[in-house]
């Protein structure tokens, strides 16, 4: 019996002009790991709340899987991070996220991505962007979306702005021991139907929507 009868996300794609996104599989971990391993940020930076890429070589990759999995594990419709793995012809490059709390009251979602450092500046994150806030606002009908960057991230704040977020405040946050600023960006439905794209496609959204406390 096929695992997308039990776990429709693995079924789940997003196509764009350029790139793949699905739920990956036990079997794309790897992959996704040694992108990690190969490298996605300076690591004289971090650009994350939780410094998980400052982790020693030898156990990141396990603790990598662990949250994968707790991923898939603590899904429930009110309290759900879908993890899409994005693949540039047949190279895996990045991961994209998207995440909802109550969505089927809130209408609100967050995403969080990152990118392989050899993919990076050739305007894949923002093709990923896009892909997501797509399923999000087409597919799953938000009313808007949120994301966060610290201030010295120009590369994601570069995307949020030309994807038509605005900026919603910010917050200073604790990273590696000092204290730094956080912009928060929001994109309502109208500021994204603006830009709404028709050559993106959403496949075998249908059986998860469930999943997501959309019916």
């Amino acid at each position: 019996m096929p695992l997308e009868q039990d776990w429709p996300l693995f079924g789940l794609r997003i196509e764009t002009p350029r790139l793949s996104l699905s739920h990956p599989s036990d079997a794309d971990l790897d992959g996704l790991n040694q992108v990690i391993s190969q490298g996605i940020h300076d690591p004289s930076w971090m650009p994350f709340d939780i410094p998980w890429t400052d982790e020693a070589p030898e156990i990141r990759p396990r603790h990598s899987l662990q949250h994968w999995w707790r991923l898939r594990a603590n899904w429930t419709p009110e309290d759900w991070t879908l993890p899409m793995m994005v693949r540039e012809g047949d190279a895996i490059v990045g991961m994209q996220d998207l995440a909802g709390i109550n969505f089927a009251i809130s209408r609100e979602v967050h995403t969080g991505s990152w990118l392989g450092r050899a993919h990076q500046g050739r305007g894949i994150g923002k093709e990923m962007r896009a892909a997501i806030l797509h399923l999000a606002f087409a597919g799953l009908g938000t009313g808007r979306a949120t994301s966060a960057a610290f201030e010295d991230n120009p590369a994601s704040i570069a995307v949020s702005r030309a994807l038509g977020y605005r900026e919603n405040g910010d917050e200073i946050k604790i990273r590696r021991g000092k204290p730094a600023r956080s912009i928060r960006f929001v994109l309502d439905r109208k500021s994204w139907e603006e830009r709404r794209r028709a050559d993106i496609q959403i496949l075998g959204l249908e059986p998860c929507r469930p999943m997501f406390g959309v019916t």
